[in-house]
């Protein structure tokens, strides 16, 4: 087992990449790791797909003080129960079935571990219970941990019931309102200014709407998921088809109600 060391990427923030590659995952899950310099301990955010040498590597980079959890997705929870007994930390997330041994997060609460400072914002929409971490003073922007309400590259489904493009673009309008805080997403490379960032998202999210009411428009008000789906993703890799169609589902949800 070869125990990888991770890769600091803001004063206070070193990512591990989970060996997990895949259409949905992209490169894989970004494990985060965080800690004031000088402190004694660590935070581990997302700690990914049960992968025993994944797991050891972040073991071994703590003590591991405390893991919290973006959202519910396997490909970010799936190694937590393992993590958790390697290091005794309590994992906290904001669905109560993801905690082990600590409370569920909430909206606007201050954690304060490994010398930093972490404010939790409810950012729903990917899922129900999507939640951001914001660093307001890992350097001179900040940080934001976004897992996968903004990506590193691509762009974000919303597969309903559990995702909302309601609850979604409202979590965009929360995150651009940071300002030039750094992205740290849970799959992708690390970007600047989460400001920019969203607005991009925001800008992108009403292009597609806009194609999808001219598909409606010529296909009927009442078209199928998959009958806009051919007309506005006419041109994707088949090994996305279904994210697509997800996306369609959300979009029509949202412009029907």
């Amino acid at each position: 087992m070869t125990i990888t060391d991770p890769r600091q990427v803001t004063d206070w923030a070193k990512v591990l990449l989970a060996p997990n590659p895949g259409p949905m995952t992209l490169d894989g899950t970004n494990s985060y790791l965080l800690a004031a310099p000088g402190a004694a301990s660590a935070i581990v955010v997302d700690p990914g797909p049960a992968d025993s040498a994944h797991l050891q590597s972040l073991a071994a980079a703590g003590p591991v003080e405390l893991i919290l959890i973006t959202h519910r997705h396997h490909d970010h929870t799936e190694g937590a129960p393992e993590l958790a007994r390697l290091t005794g930390a309590p994992v906290r997330a904001a669905d109560p079935d993801y905690c082990i041994d600590g409370v569920p997060l909430r909206d606007e609460e201050i954690i304060l571990a490994a010398g930093v400072e972490v404010r939790v914002l409810a950012t729903p929409g990917h899922t129900t219970d999507s939640v951001s971490f914001l660093l307001p003073a890992d350097g001179p922007t900040g940080s934001v941990l976004t897992g996968d309400t903004i990506l590193g590259r691509g762009t974000t489904v919303i597969a309903p019931p559990d995702g909302s493009l309601r609850d979604y673009l409202q979590s965009l309008d929360r995150l651009s309102g940071l300002g030039p805080a750094a992205v740290l997403p849970a799959h992708g490379p690390q970007l600047a200014d989460v400001s920019a960032v969203s607005a991009e998202y925001l800008a992108h999210r009403e292009q597609r709407l806009t194609a999808i009411r001219a598909a409606l428009n010529e296909l009927g008000q009442d078209a199928s998921v998959q009958a806009v789906t051919d007309a506005v993703y006419h041109d994707i890799d088949p090994s996305v088809r279904l994210a697509a169609e997800h996306s369609v589902a959300a979009q029509l949800e949202y412009l029907r109600s």
